[in-house]
Order: structure tokens, then sequence, then C-alpha cells
């Protein structure tokens, strides 16, 4: 104990980044999408320690969270408080490629003021366990005293704890090649007053982690592994009911594909009885693979357990671009029973689209698209550069044969080209990213997937909400949908080094205006497809719409079926 008979102090501050905009502002809003799974992990683990004592018994830990993208840091305020509190370091925490410039203009300030700082996630993970020697940006944050941390911190923490605690943190906790096994661990969790600053009082955990899969744009297998690592249905019971007893029932599933958890039977049954017997309803968005549907009572019981969205790596309908990316388990002429599976119980779909691949060009993607949309009833597709990502097989390769990449790491967010294409200049890439949103987000095909939904007993509201929100992100933001939230804040000083501060006189009114047009925009597009939708909820017909991608798929199909006719060429 202290001399005033206080408990010593640490003061442990975890940082969930965001990145810049083009224009050099950070990215945030008044209420942001999805909470960050790994900071609720984070937070679960750290109160572990300190249920457990595991600094002593007179030693207070104070925890700091906060996530960038709804929260405006203050780098002065958390320098005061660690100083007052005596010791104590900054975590930044899954930090990915595209947040790593950020983090650094950060961590740099908390260096000079002598703070302790760590910094892990998916951009250390993936250099280290894929490049043969550490990139510029990385070492200067081992010159700088930043300790890097890869791997994951389940069994781990406490060895940064102590040391930070001691004042001598390691330059590097390497345990990607050590990964731990995720039943029994401390329940992933963050606050309700947190989560309030997101949309719908949602949050996230992983009920699994790894991929069997090996497609080489995917930074997962190489970070995660490619083996499974699951929580028990009782690990995820305990993160349901703690959720619960705050309010929250609105879940991401943030595994990147929850129908390879081997435990995904026992899990969905676990929230089916939840629900039965203790009336516990929760809603939950989870993300699987094109092949999902042929696993026996898969999607039966997700639409039984709550799911109330899919998230699908559809990722390209070219079957040569799928066979050169590696994702050899996308088997095109299941594409349309998948989403029709998912759409009987009542499930929306969202897809992931990427351009880029080795055989595209600008009349490729555009034609394919329209494929898509005569054909398939997904729902809600978002649109992707094909990335190398730190971490990935592809800037593996690009690495070693010294092609040229982006040394920006601020554009690895998957909507800025990072590389050069074969077949297309990077104005033209550049273009035919803007021209997909503009083909899929028509009028037109927005009335034809709301139809779809009516017809398929699907809330009309909701996916007039989630389209608009998905096209207006991009349209009148200039962000990706997984970016967005609800009103954009920009903090005039909040500018990233080297761009210079703008005069007040020029900022404010510009940004009134910014805000001022936009909600102008969405109100206007809210006010066209509200008549939209009252007019499709009013047509007593509308329950008996069909359309092409609404039709079961039969043997015959392959002969007037553009994307089911198309074979790899060889």
């Amino acid at each position: 104990m202290s001399k005033n008979n206080k408990p010593k102090q640490f003061r442990v501050v975890l940082i969930k980044p965001s990145h810049y905009d083009d224009d050099g502002y950070v990215i945030q809003w008044y209420r942001s999408a999805v909470p960050s799974n790994t900071l609720a992990a984070m937070y679960g683990l750290t109160q572990d320690i300190i249920e457990r004592r595991m600094l002593g018994g007179d030693v207070e830990i104070l925890v700091d969270t906060y996530d960038e993208t709804n929260t405006r840091i203050s780098v002065k305020q958390i320098i005061s408080h660690i100083k007052r509190a005596g010791s104590g370091f900054v975590g930044f925490v899954g930090v990915q490629s595209n947040q790593f410039p950020r983090t650094m203009d950060m961590a740099r300030q908390f260096r000079e003021a002598g703070v302790q700082v760590c910094i892990g996630g998916f951009h250390i993970s993936g250099c280290l366990s894929m490049l043969p020697e550490l990139p510029e940006d990385i070492r200067e944050a081992q010159e700088l005293g930043i300790s890097l941390f890869a791997g994951e911190a389940e069994g781990r923490l406490e060895e940064v704890f102590r040391d930070a605690y001691a004042g001598e943190m390691k330059p590097l906790y390497n345990y990607i090649s050590d990964l731990p096994g995720m039943e029994d661990q401390p329940t992933p969790f963050l606050p309700a007053e947190m989560l309030k600053r997101s949309m719908g009082a949602l949050t996230s955990f992983d009920a699994g982690r790894g991929c069997p899969f090996v497609c080489s744009f995917c930074t997962i297998i190489n970070v995660q592994g490619r083996k499974s690592r699951r929580r028990s249905a009782d690990d995820v019971e305990k993160i349901v009911r703690s959720n619960a007893d705050q309010g929250v029932t609105r879940f991401f599933i943030t595994d990147d594909n929850f129908a390879r958890n081997r435990d995904w039977e026992e899990i969905f049954d676990r929230l089916i009885l939840m629900q039965k017997r203790d009336g516990i309803t929760v809603r939950m968005t989870i993300q699987v693979d094109t092949m999902s549907h042929k696993i026996p009572r898969f999607i039966e019981k997700a639409g039984k357990a709550g799911v109330r969205r899919a998230f699908i790596g559809l990722e390209n309908i070219n079957p040569d671009n799928l066979k050169a990316a590696g994702k050899k388990q996308n088997k095109i002429a299941e594409y349309r029973k998948l989403m029709q599976a998912w759409r009987n119980v009542g499930v929306m779909t969202c897809a992931g689209y990427i351009l880029g691949f080795p055989n595209d060009t600008p009349e490729r993607i555009i034609s394919d698209i329209e494929v898509i949309k005569r054909e398939l009833p997904v729902d809600l597709l978002e649109f992707f550069f094909l990335t190398p990502l730190p971490g990935s097989a592809d800037h593996q390769g690009l690495h070693r044969r010294d092609v040229w990449m982006d040394p920006d790491m601020n554009k690895y967010d998957l909507n800025h080209v990072t590389t050069e294409h074969a077949n297309m200049s990077r104005e033209q890439w550049e273009q035919v990213y803007q021209q997909a949103w503009d083909t899929y987000y028509t009028p037109e095909h927005i009335e034809t997937v709301l139809k779809r939904a009516r017809a398929s007993g699907i809330s009309v509201g909701k996916m007039m909400f989630l389209m608009l929100w998905f096209y207006g992100c991009h349209k009148f933001e200039g962000l990706h949908p997984l970016e967005g939230g609800y009103f954009r804040h920009k903090y005039r000083r909040d500018r990233r080094p080297g761009l210079p501060i703008e005069n007040s006189l020029l900022f404010y009114p510009r940004r009134v205006w910014e805000v001022v047009r936009g909600q102008v925009c969405i109100v206007l597009m809210l006010l066209k497809f509200a008549g939209v939708r009252r007019r499709i909820k009013a047509d007593s017909t509308a329950f008996d719409y069909t359309d092409e991608a609404l039709t079961a798929v039969t043997d015959d199909e392959q002969e007037h079926l553009e994307l089911l006719s198309r074979q790899p060429a060889s």
C-alpha cells in the first residue's frame, strides 16, 4: 500500500483506431456502424486480469476504452490521466493496415511524452507471418520504442500488463505461431454506454477463428490459421446473457466463415433453447461461404436461432477469376440455390464483390453485375478493389517479385487502387468501381429488390434502409458502407500530419454545406423510396411477385441462364 493508504494505480488505455479519408480527416461518426470485436475481446481480457488481481492486491487497474470511429481521441488528456495514475500504457488494438498510419501519428505523441505504447492487430501479425523482413513503417515503430504484439492475446495479455507495470515492455511479443484455444476464455464484452455510440445497440463477438480455405487475397488464414478454433455453446450463451442483461440482443458474429465452425449446430440449438426457455430473442448477422446451403440443417437452424442477415463471400462470378484467386469452393451453379435457401427462412443476403481479378475488364465487370441483378436474388451488393493486403498471399507474391504497391498504408481499405492491373489503367479501374455502385443501385433495381423482399416475407422497410445506407455512404460520403455510420464528424485540427490545417473561414462554411447537401440528398432518396415502399406494401398481389432470380433452379437452365452456363477456360 502507498503512504496515504490508497492502492497504487495503473491506467490501461485501449484504443481501436480509425483511419484518414482522402482529404486527411479522421473517419468518425456520431453513431458508427459496428462495434469492434477486438476491442470487446481486449476489454473482457482486461476485466479478467483485474478480477484475478494479476498485478497484486494493492494495485488498482483503471481502464479507458475508446473506439475512434465514434469518439474523438484527446492524446493530451490520455497522457495526463496516465501521468496522474503514476504508471500505465496505451494499447492500440486490432490495427489493420489502413489504420496503421493513424495509429503511428498518435503513438508518436505518446512516446514523446514518455508513455509506453503497444500495437497489435492484423498489420503487425500479417507482416510478421508473411514477409522475410519487417516493412519500414513497423521498423519505425520499433525505433520509437513501441512494443509490437503479433498473434492473439488470450492467455498472453497478463505478460504485457506485468511488463508495462514494471516499465519494461518487450520490443516484440510474438505469438503468431502459437495460437490459443478459445474455449473457456474470458467473455468479450463492451459496456452499454459504449455500444450506444453505434447504430442500433449492436455488439459483436467471434464464436470461432480460422478458415480452411486458401483464398490468395485473404489475411485470415495467415494470421488466425486454417484450423478451426472455437468457443463452446456455453461460452456463446455467456456472451449473449451478459449483453442481454444490459439490454443488448443484436450481434454481429465476426467469424470469417461461421458455416465452418464445427460447433455451429450446438450453438444454434443453444440459442433456440434460450429463446424458448428464457425468452431471450437475439438477432444476428453472420458470414458464410457460398456452399453453406449444402450443410444439412444449417440454414434452417440459422433462421430459427435468430440470424437475420448473412454476408456471403461471393467475390466474383467469373470462374477463371475464382480459380486464379484459389477460391475453388465457390461453385457458380450453386449461387442461386444458396441465396434462395436463405430467402426461404427470411434472411437478407449481402455479398461482397471484388473488382480487379486478372481477367477483369471494365466491360466484363459491368456485364457481370447486370447478370447478377437479373439472375441472382442477392439483396445487398458491396464492391471492393482487389487489394494486396499485408498478410495475404497476394501481397507476399507481389513483394517477392518487387511489383509496385502503393506505399501509403492508409489506402489499403479495399476501396482504393493500390497496385497495377494487366487489363485496366488505374483511371479505368477507379472509374469502373464508381460505375459498379451506380449500376447495381439504380432506382429500378432497388425497387426490384424491395419487391423480392415483400414476396419473401422480409421487412421492406429494413431492406430499403439498408440499400439506401449502402449506396448513400458511397455516393454522398465517398466511403465504403463498412466504414459508414450516422452523421459524419470532422474536426478541423484532426488532420493527417503533413497536410495544412485549413483556415476556419474556409473549413466551417464548406463543412456546413457538406452536411446540408448530404442530409438533403438522403432525405430526398428516402422520400422517393418511401413512396415505393408504401406502394409495395399496399399491393395485395405483392406476395406473388416473382422474377428470373426467384425462380427455382432446374436441370435444363444451363442452356439459357448466362450465370449458370459459365465455365472455366481450363
